[in-house]
């Protein structure tokens, strides 16, 4: 394991910014204007990417209900409008829908809940598969997912399946970590020549009831990466900003965005470029520099979609 002393020079000076667009919780009716068409997600994504994000992760939602959802239609729509938009962002895709499942009540744990959405690895991946983005995201493990019933299903099995089928499509994974017993496993993968070099992972703090927003506990998760890895991290909601900054300055890069967060202030709604803006501002006080699409995709070892 690399130990990591939190010195001067451990700071990032050149910063990737990643916005998670719409993401898929329940925060239709929360914010006045969350993307939930794929022209809102797209537009949204273009605004954060004139704002100075290098990369634009995308979930998609029903445009119905304002729910997540995999119809690769509309995934495909999202990606259409970007690309044609000629603005070069690079496009990271969430492969992380179908990993629910809500245990039913105690009597019959087994009488799975109707918003169960439980598929297999592969089965995750056809938007992927088709529209070939530069990234997608592989959420390495299980975990509750907040208060009731909700586990978020990733198993071992899985996440070798997933990470294979991902690099037989030339697609990066963003090695999405919630906890350090996925961070563990990751590892693993890793020994196991089950992902490319240099490895790219985002750790992700504040989801209940996953790793806490704790810079004792993001320290620990940083010491646990290997010394080539590239590395984004966020956590959630107020903790975002500093969070933001707390990343610059132990050597990673930022992520910022509505699924994450609601607010630029107490009570003030954010769009997506306002946070991307204020993260930029942060990177920029601290005395790094954000840096553009072609860079990310050079430190990330990306293929161009």
């Amino acid at each position: 394991m690399r130990k990591r002393l939190l010195k001067g020079d451990d700071m990032n000076p050149e910063v990737v910014i990643t916005c998670a667009v719409t993401g898929a919780g329940d925060t239709v009716g929360k914010h006045p204007e969350i993307p939930v068409t794929p022209a809102e997600i797209a537009a949204s994504a273009l605004d954060a990417a004139k704002a100075g994000a290098a990369i634009v992760h995308c979930h998609v939602r029903d445009p119905a209900t304002g729910k997540g959802c995999r119809d690769v239609a509309l995934y495909r729509e999202v990606v259409a409008r970007i690309r044609d938009a000629e603005t070069d962002v690079v496009i990271n895709l969430t492969a992380g829908m179908g990993g629910d499942l809500v245990i039913g009540p105690d009597e019959a744990p087994t009488k799975f809940g109707e918003d169960t959405d439980l598929v297999g690895a592969v089965e995750r991946l056809p938007h992927v598969e088709e529209l070939l983005p530069e990234i997608c995201s592989l959420d390495c493990g299980s975990y509750n997912f907040g208060e009731g019933s909700l586990i978020y299903v990733s198993t071992p099995d899985m996440l070798r399946r997933g990470a294979l089928r991902i690099r037989e499509l030339g697609v990066k994974p963003e090695l999405e970590i919630f906890d350090t017993g996925h961070l563990s496993f990751t590892l693993q993968m890793l020994g196991e020549d089950l992902l490319d070099d240099p490895p790219l992972f985002q750790l992700c703090f504040g989801i209940p009831w996953a790793a806490p927003a704790d810079v004792g506990v993001f320290k620990a998760c940083v010491d646990m990466l290997p010394p080539d890895a590239n590395w984004t991290a966020f956590a959630i909601s107020r903790n975002q900003m500093p969070f933001a900054a707390q990343s610059v300055l132990l050597g990673g890069h930022v992520r910022v965005g509505l699924e994450d967060n609601l607010y630029l202030s107490r009570g003030v709604f954010a769009s997506n470029a306002q946070l991307v803006e204020r993260a930029r501002n942060i990177v920029e006080m601290l005395g790094a520099r954000v840096v553009g699409p072609d860079e990310a995709r050079a430190k990330f070892g990306l293929r161009q979609g």
